[in-house]
């Protein structure tokens, strides 16, 4: 879905995308009343409540007056729980239901003017009358769509890792939350939250609520991940050395040169411009349930008989796709894995990653070239495509 950066929306309040990210995105809250003009959201509470029950789903239930306030559980449950929870209270929270129930991913096309590699998932709760999970922050971007009820929302203040919490082993809730701004939301409005921006939300009545986070790693994450992976490529010998060094006149104490030999060292590996991006595309795209990503073993000849007869190949729920240029050519992440490919695949690489399906009639041209043929085979192999009748 090709988005004109500079044409309203709907969405945003009737700005465009363009004036969303120059004025808003991890700027400040944007409310948008009807920004899904009579929405009727494609999964019921009794929906959300049986994916809960389900082991691959990840699912939790908080209550506010349970055995201790701010109780939480987790899943997976069984329907016992449900039956024996009260009247009001509490919150169930779902989540990556994107990946679950199509029609539910569908939404995130409307988000396209931000990368698809920076949206996360779309977690639903589902909050009975009173239903919270107190105040707090997130260190990353949300959407706040309402899919059934009212629930009220107060904004607060910017937060920060020294910003004071209530003493709870599971729980990071606010001890102290400085209201600054309040709405109730009904279903279709949205709300758009920067990073740590204090919110507490708590519903009127039975509500659904629809959140699109997005994946932010923190510097902690960047550095570990990455120097983890720049160890796979440095050979053992490759160490610091000083071979310019002169005489010291004291043997105990660490001269600022060797300091500076230091940081050479880790300035060559780290400004690696292209062993940066590599690790960063294969991280951005590790799925969240890898053991979701199943592949399957079909030859050259097996796969484009099964496309020839009608068969349509979809991205996996579970995968995740995002391409880039590398130096001449192109790079491929899918699923947490990198392939570098030959620059004449550039418009295959876009229709794998963003078509709905991929089939004989929009596959045909790639199917005639070996390296087109190659990559789809692996993508299948892989688990990142599949066919959409299993």
């Amino acid at each position: 879905m090709n988005m004109n950066p500079d044409t309203p929306l709907q969405l945003l309040g009737g700005i465009s995308a363009r004036e969303f990210m120059r004025d808003y995105w991890q700027k400040k809250p944007l409310l948008v009343r009807q920004a899904f003009p009579d929405f009727i959201s494609p999964i019921d509470p009794d929906e959300l409540a049986g994916l809960a029950l389900e082991d691959e789903v990840e699912s939790r239930i908080v209550l506010e007056h349970g055995a201790h306030p701010w109780e939480l559980r987790r899943g997976p449950f069984n329907e016992d729980t449900f039956a024996e929870l009260p009247e009001k209270d509490w919150t169930l929270l779902v989540q990556a239901v994107d990946q679950f129930v199509p029609e539910v991913a569908e939404l995130l096309e409307n988000f396209r003017f931000l990368p698809s590699w920076r949206i996360d998932d779309v977690m639903i709760s589902f909050a009975a009358p009173g239903g919270s999970v107190g105040p707090h922050f997130d260190n990353y971007d949300v959407f706040l769509l309402q899919g059934h009820g009212q629930r009220n929302w107060k904004i607060g203040q910017m937060c920060s890792s020294d910003s004071p919490l209530l003493e709870h082993a599971d729980l990071r809730i606010l001890a102290e939350f400085e209201q600054s701004g309040e709405w109730t939301l009904e279903p279709g409005d949205m709300l758009y939250l920067p990073p740590r921006l204090a919110h507490y939300g708590v519903a009127v009545d039975d509500c659904l609520t629809y959140s699109v986070g997005f994946r932010a790693p923190s510097a902690a994450e960047v550095l570990t991940h990455f120097t983890d992976f720049l160890g796979q490529f440095l050979p053992d010998e490759e160490r610091y050395s000083d071979a310019d060094a002169q005489p010291v006149s004291d043997p105990h104490q660490i001269q600022h040169d060797a300091l500076d030999r230091l940081k050479a060292l880790l300035d060559k590996h780290m400004g690696d411009k292209d062993l940066l991006l590599t690790w960063f595309g294969q991280f951005m795209t590790e799925p969240r349930y890898p053991e979701q990503i199943v592949g399957e073993e079909l030859s050259e000849e097996e796969l484009i008989n099964a496309l020839e007869q009608g068969a349509i190949l979809i991205r996996n729920p579970s995968a995740r796709l995002a391409w880039s240029e590398f130096e001449d050519d192109l790079l491929l992440f899918a699923s947490g894995r990198s392939c570098p490919l030959p620059g004449k695949l550039r418009e295959l690489l876009k229709l794998v990653c963003a078509a709905d399906a991929l089939h004989i009639d929009n596959l045909a041209e790639w199917l005639q070239d070996e390296d087109g043929l190659m990559l789809v085979q692996q993508l299948v192999k892989q688990g990142s495509l599949g066919f959409a009748n299993e």
